[in-house]
């Protein structure tokens, strides 16, 4: 007899998207690793995790490996608050949750948040996991678009006045990556920030601030949307997996004690107690703004190697932004499909993640998104070279065809 399972009414709403992952690539052997938002492998601290680890063991013995865990999972939380306080926002430890990386915390606060019915604000493009969990709850989306300056909040506004105007429904939720977007590069300004916050008070809303690129501003580190909230509009979720290391699964929400309570409750994996102590670790054993020194001096080396080549070797029709800090530059190709072009750069020895995957409408799209995070400078030259022969015959091709 054929098992036929009780699926949760979230599930079949689930089932209906592709399944999750789909912009992840079988890379050829030798590719140039422009599409993996990962760090550096030389800039992730696995000699010091590794020490870490050891002190941790040699002082506390089982406990870091039992249910209950380290006194060093306190020690943690410390560091967090004592963190997002030198970036102005205070929280109470009953305000914080340490959760397995940022992907955790968007997953919970949509769990308690959204129904078929909630609509969900959110970038176009935005960051795809992100998408996903939203999908795994609602239907109902209202797409922002994003400019050099980050969200476009004039057209979010217009966009709230004609839903309100007509009676349709307004967001639950405003999921925003302000700094450093992914998969933009962009940077919310101080005027839109501001703006921002008013809308939330104005239509009601909550605003979702993923903060996991914001230690990485090149010559500036924005203000918090939390720090600027005075009415307890922003949830805050943060991560150490930029710049830490992603498989330590560390992140965080910080927001209203009465909100975090209820994200408490569904949280049950008992605070990986292992990785938060082993993090804990190494955390007092470095100089947390030296360490951030050397990763922004690495990655912004890399995003002028990246921008440079672009320069160098891209058409004259690609356009892209110039990032301020993160992992990435988003490159507009007009009139070519980057996914119909996608196994011809991976012949040629060069990956990148199409742009249809950052969007809800996954139709044909002339944007890319390109990480100059991963591969050292050398390769990002040698692979935008690559790219760049690629999108030449593309782009000889669509303008022979217009012709």
């Amino acid at each position: 007899m054929k098992q036929d399972f009780p699926f949760s009414k979230n599930s079949s709403l689930a089932f209906k998207n592709d399944p999750p992952g789909q912009w992840l690539l079988t890379l050829p052997e030798g590719c140039i690793r422009l599409s993996s938002g990962y760090p550096q492998p030389l800039l992730v601290p696995a000699v010091g995790l590794k020490t870490a680890a050891v002190r941790l063991l040699e002082e506390e013995q089982d406990l870091p490996l039992q249910y209950m865990g380290s006194p060093r999972i306190l020690q943690l939380k410390e560091f967090i608050q004592k963190r997002l306080a030198e970036r102005g926002v205070e929280v109470a430890k009953e305000g914080l949750l340490v959760t397995s990386g940022a992907c955790q915390g968007i997953d919970l606060i949509s769990r308690i948040l959204l129904d078929d019915q909630a609509v969900v604000a959110l970038e176009s493009p935005t960051y795809m996991e992100a998408l996903e969990v939203f999908q795994n709850y609602t239907e109902h989306f209202m797409a922002v678009p994003v400019d050099e300056q980050g969200l476009d909040t004039e057209r979010f506004a217009e966009m709230l006045e004609n839903c309100k105007r007509e009676g349709l429904k307004l967001p639950r939720i405003l999921y925003t990556i302000p700094t450093s977007q992914n998969p933009t590069g962009t940077t919310l300004t101080a005027e839109r920030r501001k703006r921002l916050l008013e809308l939330a008070e104005e239509f009601d809303f909550l605003i979702l601030e993923d903060d996991a690129y914001g230690e990485l501003g090149f010559t500036q580190r924005p203000r918090l949307l939390k720090a600027m909230d005075d009415n307890n509009r922003v949830l805050h979720i943060g991560s150490m997996s930029k710049v830490v290391a992603p498989g330590m699964r560390i992140g965080w929400v910080a927001g209203p004690e009465k909100l975090i309570k209820v994200l408490s409750w569904f949280k049950k994996d008992l605070n990986h107690p292992f990785a938060q102590s082993t993090m804990a670790s190494f955390l007092e054993s470095i100089d947390f703004d030296d360490h951030l020194k050397l990763l922004t001096d690495a990655y912004q080396a890399k995003s002028t190697a990246m921008i440079q080549a672009l320069e160098q070797f891209m058409p004259p029709s690609v356009t892209w932004y110039v990032p301020e800090g993160g992992y990435f530059v988003w490159v507009k190709i007009p009139g070519v499909d980057t996914a119909e072009m996608l196994p011809q750069a991976l012949d040629a020895g060069v990956s990148y993640v199409p742009g249809k995957y950052f969007f809800l409408d996954q139709e044909r799209c002339e944007y890319l998104r390109l990480s100059f995070s991963y591969a050292d400078a050398e390769a990002i030259v040698k692979g935008i070279q690559k790219l760049a022969e690629v999108v030449a015959v593309n782009v000889l091709e669509k303008t022979g065809q217009e012709s």
